[in-house]
Order: C-alpha cells, then structure tokens, then sequence
C-alpha cells in the first residue's frame, strides 16, 4: 500500500490529536510537524519521529496532504500556500476568519483541482452517522452544546469556535434555505462572545433553537429533534441517543384518543414513557476524527472517483447563505 506523506501545521490541542490519528492510519505517514513556536513543533515531532519545522512552505515537495490546525486567522495565507502548489488541505473548522476568506479558498481549489476539507468532525460523530439514516424531516430542533472555558481558540468567538458544529448539522437536517436569523451573543473573558442563543427560521418552516457556551461547569453536547416520523434524543458527547417513531407508537395515540373522547380513563394513573415504544439508536463505536481524516485521504487517493460521503469536500454539498440582519 502507497502511503501518503502527511504533515500538521500548528501544534496546539487539535494539532496534536490529528497528529495522533495521521500516525495510526495504515495510508498515512506522518513525516512534519509546522508551528511558528520552534519548541512546540519539536516536542510534537519527537513524540511521532517527524520532521520538525516553524516554515509551512518547505513542506512543499515533501508532502502529499496536509492538515491546517493553526489559528483560524491563518487559514486563508496557510491555505493559499498549498493549494497553489497543489497539495490537499484538511483545514480546521472554522475554514477562515470571514465569508470573504472562505468563499476564496473555495475557489482557489476550484482553480487549481485541489481538494480541499473542512474540518466538521461533528458531522462524523456516530450518532449524527445514526440519525441521518433515519431520513426524517425536522419540524422543531433544540441544540445545547457547552463546556468549560478551554482556554484556546480565543481568537474567534463561540459561535466559530463550537456552534458551528451545530448549525452544520442543522442546515444539512432541515435542507432548506434560511430565511431569518435571531441571535444574541455575550463576551465575558474573551473579546469575541463566550456564550450565543440563536433561533434559525427556514424557509420550509423548520424552526432551530440553539445555545452554545465556553463558560459552562460541564461539557454537555445535545441534540434534540421533532419531526412527523420521529422524537430524537442525540448525546453526541455520550455517543448514545434514542428514537420516538411515530409509525411504532400509532397504536398507543389512537387508544389515548378514544379514551379522552370516552372519558373512561384516569390517565393521571400512568407514566407516559411507560406507554412509549422507545429505540436506543445503533451507534458504532467510531472516532470521529479518524473517521474525518480517512474520507479526506480516500478521496485524494480517488480523487477521479465519486468522494466518499463522509468526505467534507468543498465541491460536495449545497452551500448556505445566512442573510445580515
């Protein structure tokens, strides 16, 4: 088997982990570490007996693909330097630090037919995986998604910094264009908003309310769905969720209506989850960053082939425009 020379540029909390999983993949070798800070790249290049260095362009040549885990204030120069020379990038979310940087990384990879990833590992988390094959149609969703202060990623605000995994996941569920936004954010340590609410409303009248937090006590990620075929109820940190059906519980509405129209029963006398059949959801037991950086390696090795779908591509997917209030 071809192995791919992979290299990391930025050596922080995420940089380590994807170098981490490069190293564990039977196509992937990792051959350099990249960060501004000398001692940062080495110390992480010593621990997968890499090639250490604080110059993102001299890994031109050397690599085959490469993973953009640097501050996001970065991504667009780091970005326009590989791509230009033709090498596949994996860049953390969020892809830039504004739509303008962003929509021009796409079109750089256009240009030049380099493929280019975005980090959205949220969207290869098992249980979205699980979900998503239930095919449903949401009405109303509710998403909370909080955690202590991490203390990185201070350079953005939490809406880029963790939200952005939700709304992902929301935009692909309700599969219809927005149609208005209210939002309201606080910054309480850092300059950009540690903690934001936001209710989305989509043009086919899905409804999404969500809160996401960098201040909580707790890490906390859920996902709560209605729709006409189901109720979910998603623990993307837990990895575990359950689902409601509508087709599985008709029996039990229509011996509820029949007796509120007979008025011959005390339903005071009983636990409603008791009535409901619920499904525990088949979640793989998978991690989602591997998951992630497979897809972006298969499809660079197949590049001339369909991307496989778990692969964030930029030429796969609609995209989405948010209207400014």
């Amino acid at each position: 088997m071809t192995k791919l020379r992979t290299a990391v540029v930025g050596a922080g909390k995420m940089g380590k982990i994807h170098a981490k999983v490069y190293s564990k993949i039977d196509n992937a070798e990792l051959v350099a570490v990249a960060d501004a800070d000398s001692e940062k790249a080495e110390l992480l290049a010593e621990s997968f007996d890499c090639e250490a260095t604080t110059d993102p362009a001299s890994l031109v040549g050397k690599v085959d693909a490469v993973t953009i885990s640097a501050p996001t204030i970065a991504h667009h120069e780091l970005a326009t330097l590989f791509i230009k020379n033709g090498i596949p990038v994996l860049i953390e979310k969020p892809l830039a630090s504004t739509v303008q940087q962003g929509k021009e990384i796409v079109e750089l990879a256009k240009q030049n037919n380099v493929i280019v990833a975005v980090g959205h590992s949220e969207r290869c988390n098992p249980v979205v995986q699980a979900m998503k094959r239930l095919h449903i149609e949401p009405s109303f969703i509710e998403a909370n998604r909080v955690s202590p202060y991490p203390f990185r990623s201070m350079d953005i605000g939490v809406v880029l910094d963790v939200m952005i995994h939700d709304i992902d996941i929301i935009l692909s569920l309700a599969n219809s264009k927005v149609k208005r936004v209210d939002a309201a954010g606080v910054n309480v340590i850092a300059d950009e908003e540690d903690v934001c609410n936001a209710r989305i409303f989509f043009e086919n009248g899905c409804i999404a309310n969500i809160t996401a937090s960098r201040l909580a006590l707790k890490t906390e990620r859920k996902v709560r769905i209605f729709s006409r075929q189901a109720y979910l109820s998603l623990d993307f940190f837990r990895k575990e969720g359950i689902a409601i059906k509508a087709d599985k519980n008709v029996d039990l509405v229509k011996w509820i209506r029949e007796h509120q129209e007979a008025q011959d029963f005390d339903f005071s006398t009983v636990n409603w989850p008791d009535l409901l059949h619920i499904e525990q959801l088949k979640i793989e037991d998978s991690e989602p960053l591997r998951v992630e950086q497979e897809a972006f390696l298969n499809a660079i090795v197949n590049k001339d082939a369909r991307p496989p779908k778990a692969a964030l591509l930029c030429r796969q997917g609609r995209q989405h425009e948010i209207p400014k209030r």
